[in-house]
């Protein structure tokens, strides 16, 4: 192999090492002098790397070099998503968890805006609620509560250790926006020892006027 063309074949490699996205035989063309035959030196390239960690690939006239597909499996590698959830998110799993088990129109009676099927779902995808069951009314409405998963989450080994308004606020669980601000100056945040151990609620905690006059009027 002469001088030259061992330079021109560095030269192929540094740029597909480089470039982020295949490489046309057009676009490596240009960095060589004209009349270099670039198809025969990404031939001779591919073979130089059959059988490496790396191999060259081609895709219509577009090169690039890729893992061996028969070491991808091992490089695989989990990460975790961390996602905040919403301010109407953590107002639901709170209304959820002191006041379970809870239906969907008293949740949004509590909050006093309509309850957006993406917020339930967040908190169904962070495994953090699930269905309780359909309560003996008119309509038999599905009744939603907190998981083990929940529990394990926030530390806590019984509903009962659930923490009053104050602790969550300043572990930042819940802000001070109007509808939680109104659920603790209301009660209907309890203090730990008279949190919900699964049975249902009395009528009375789902009454009226249960948010200040400043309450949302939509879903964020």
């Amino acid at each position: 192999m002469t001088s030259d063309r061992f330079q021109q074949l560095r030269l192929l490699e540094a740029a597909l090492f480089a470039s982020s996205d295949a490489l046309s035989s057009r676009d490596l063309q240009r960095l060589l002098p004209e009349g270099a035959d670039v198809r025969g030196l990404l031939s001779e390239l591919q073979a130089l790397y059959t059988n490496r960690g790396v191999v060259l690939e081609r895709s219509e006239d577009r090169w690039a070099f890729r893992t061996a597909w028969d070491l991808a499996p091992l490089l695989q590698r989990e990460r975790v998503n961390r996602r905040k959830l919403s301010r109407a998110a953590t107002d639901v799993l709170a209304i959820i968890a002191y006041h379970q088990p809870v239906t969907r129109a008293e949740i949004e009676e509590v909050r006093g805006v309509a309850l957006s099927r993406g917020t339930l779902d967040a908190l169904l995808e962070a495994g953090w609620v699930q269905p309780k069951g359909r309560r003996q009314t008119p309509g038999r409405p599905l009744t939603w509560g907190t998981t083990a998963a929940f529990l394990d989450h926030f530390g806590l080994e019984s509903l009962k250790d659930l923490p009053g308004i104050e602790e969550l606020k300043a572990a930042g669980l819940l802000d001070s926006r109007p509808a939680v601000t109104a659920l603790g100056e209301r009660g209907l945040l309890p203090p730990a020892n008279e949190a919900s151990g699964g049975e249902e609620q009395l009528d009375e905690d789902f009454g009226e006027n249960l948010w200040p006059e400043d309450q949302e009027k939509e879903e964020e």
